[in-house]
C-alpha cells in the first residue's frame, strides 16, 4: 500500500469517520476512496490538497510520511494539542455596524476584545473570523448572511476562484470571489457571484486582511431561491466574466 493511500486511512479512522463520510468530505465517490486506501489508484492532487487543508498537513507530509508509524510522536501529539485549543478557540463576530471600527481597530487586542464571539465544533483548528455582510452582490448568499473565515497569511495562498473576505484600504470588507493576476502580482481581480455587478481590481498593497471561507450562516427562510434557467444565466456570465479577464491579463 502506497504511504499517501495508508495515510488517508489512517487520517479517516483518526477521524472516526466511515468511508462513506469521508468521501462525502472530499466529494468524491466511496468506491473510489476505496482504491485511493486500498492503493488500486493514485489520490489525485486536488483531493490530497482537500486532505491536507482539513488535517492541516503539507502535500509532503501526506506523500512521504508514514502517519501512523507516529504513534506517540510528534504528529498525535500536534493533534492533541489541536484539539485541545479548539476546546477554547473562539471566533469573533464583526457585524456591519462594526466593520468602520474594525478598519481602524483590526490590529487592536481591545477592540477585538469588545467582539462578540461563539464557538463552531465542526470546524477543523485555526484562526477564525466571522463577518455579516450586505448587498445582494454575492447572490445567492443573501444579506445579512455571516460569512466564517480561515485567516491566510500570505497573498501566495490564495486561490484562484475560491471565496473570500478581503478587507482593505480602499474597499474596506468585501466578500468576494478572487482572480489571481500572474502577469501583475500586485493586482487581485474581485468577482461577484451576481452578474449585475462588474469585477474590478484592488492593489495587493491596500490589501489588510484575507480570509478564505470556510462557512455560511443564514437566517432560516432567507435564502434566495433560483430556477434552473437563472443559475444557467448566472454560470455562463461568470464564466464569460472570467474568460474575458483572462484575455485581458495574457
Amino acid at each position: 500500500m502506497s504511504i499517501a493511500g495508508k495515510n488517508l486511512k489512517y487520517l479517516r479512522k483518526l477521524r472516526g469517520w466511515t468511508q462513506e463520510e469521508f468521501a462525502a468530505k472530499l466529494k468524491i465517490k466511496r468506491s473510489l476512496l476505496g482504491a485511493y486506501e486500498e492503493e488500486r489508484a493514485d489520490p489525485r492532487i486536488e483531493v490530497l490538497e482537500t486532505i491536507g487543508d482539513i488535517f492541516k498537513l503539507t502535500l509532503d507530509e501526506l506523500l512521504r510520511k508514514d502517519l501512523n508509524e507516529q504513534k506517540g510522536g510528534s504528529y498525535l501529539a500536534k493533534r492533541r494539542a489541536q484539539k485541545m485549543a479548539a476546546a477554547s478557540n473562539t471566533i469573533q463576530l464583526v457585524p456591519v455596524k462594526a466593520a468602520a471600527g474594525y478598519l481602524a481597530g483590526y490590529a487592536d487586542p481591545d477592540f477585538l476584545d469588545e467582539l462578540n464571539t461563539f464557538t463552531l465544533p465542526m470546524l477543523t483548528p485555526g484562526n477564525y473570523r466571522a463577518f455579516e455582510i450586505i448587498g445582494d452582490s454575492m447572490l445567492p448568499t443573501t444579506s445579512g448572511s455571516v460569512i466564517v473565515g480561515e485567516k491566510v497569511n500570505e497573498l501566495e495562498e490564495v486561490k484562484t476562484n475560491h471565496t473570500y473576505i478581503i478587507i482593505s484600504r480602499s474597499e474596506g470588507i468585501v466578500y468576494k470571489r478572487i482572480l489571481k493576476n500572474n502577469k501583475s502580482k500586485n493586482k487581485l481581480t474581485l468577482i461577484s457571484d451576481n452578474s449585475s455587478y462588474q469585477p474590478y481590481q484592488v492593489n495587493t498593497e491596500d490589501v489588510i486582511e484575507v480570509w478564505k471561507a470556510q462557512m455560511i450562516i443564514s437566517k432560516a427562510n432567507t435564502q434566495q431561491r433560483w430556477d434552473v434557467n437563472q443559475l444557467a444565466g448566472l454560470v455562463s456570465n461568470l464564466q464569460d466574466q472570467v474568460s474575458v479577464l483572462k484575455k485581458k491579463m495574457n
